[in-house]
């Protein structure tokens, strides 16, 4: 897709366009951007896992609660 001549040529080009100062302080904004989205999705994913647990408990405890009026009701 993209040869390595290709890519020095626009970034040659990015660098004309923008300055080095410029590029550098978009090249830090697109860093933090990105740590911020992997940071947000790892954080989605462990408050997905924690609601997962809650729900497995709660059945667990409906079920046992469920046996236990069972049996209180066949005594």
């Amino acid at each position: 897709m993209f040869d390595t001549k290709m890519l020095l040529v626009i970034l040659a080009i990015a660098l004309v366009v923008f300055g080095t100062k410029r590029l550098r302080g978009i090249g830090s904004d697109l860093g933090a951007a990105v740590k911020g989205f992997k940071q947000a999705m790892n954080e989605g994913e462990s408050e997905e896992s924690v609601k997962q647990i809650k729900q497995e408990k709660d059945a667990d405890f409906d079920a046992a609660k469920r046996e236990a009026e069972a049996k209180t009701k066949n005594t």
